[in-house]
C-alpha cells in the first residue's frame, strides 16, 4: 500500500517534468531550425549576380532565398503541417529580408497541450513561431 502511494507521487513529478522538458524542447528545435534557414537563405541569396540577372534581380533573389529556405527546411516532417507558405523573401530597396512564421497551433497536433491546475497550458506558447534575417546590399 505505501510503495503504491509514493509511486503516484513521484510518478506524478518524474512524468511532469519530463512532460515539460519533450514539449519544449520541440519548438526549440524548431526556433533553432527557422533561424539557420532564414540566415542560410539570405547568404545563398547574395550570390545572385546583379549584372546577370538585369532587370529580373529582385524576383532572382527572392526566388534563392525562399527556395534556399524550403530546402534547409526539408526535414520537418508532414505532421508538423509546415508549409513553404510560411516562409516570405522580400527584397525592398537594398534590403533583403526572409521570415519565417509558423503557427504555434499546428504542433498541438504532434504533441498535445496539457492544462495543469495552477500551472496552466503545458506548453505555453506564443501564437506564432517566426524567425528573420536580412542584409543590406
Amino acid at each position: 500500500g505505501a510503495a503504491a502511494i509514493e509511486f503516484a507521487l513521484v510518478f506524478g513529478i518524474f512524468f511532469a517534468v519530463f512532460y515539460g522538458l519533450v514539449s519544449y524542447s520541440l519548438p526549440l528545435l524548431l526556433m533553432q531550425s527557422f533561424n539557420q534557414a532564414a540566415a542560410e537563405a539570405v547568404r545563398q541569396a547574395m550570390s545572385v549576380d546583379p549584372v546577370t540577372a538585369g532587370t529580373a534581380y529582385s524576383t532572382q533573389l527572392t526566388t534563392r532565398a525562399k527556395n534556399t529556405a524550403i530546402t534547409q527546411l526539408s526535414w520537418i516532417p508532414t505532421s508538423f503541417q509546415f508549409s513553404p507558405d510560411f516562409i516570405t523573401a522580400t527584397y525592398v530597396g537594398t534590403t533583403l529580408t526572409v521570415a519565417i512564421t509558423y503557427p504555434s497551433s499546428n504542433l498541438y497536433s504532434v504533441f498535445p497541450a496539457l492544462v495543469i491546475p495552477g500551472v496552466g497550458t503545458v506548453p505555453n506558447l506564443p501564437t506564432n513561431l517566426a524567425a528573420r534575417s536580412s542584409v543590406q546590399f
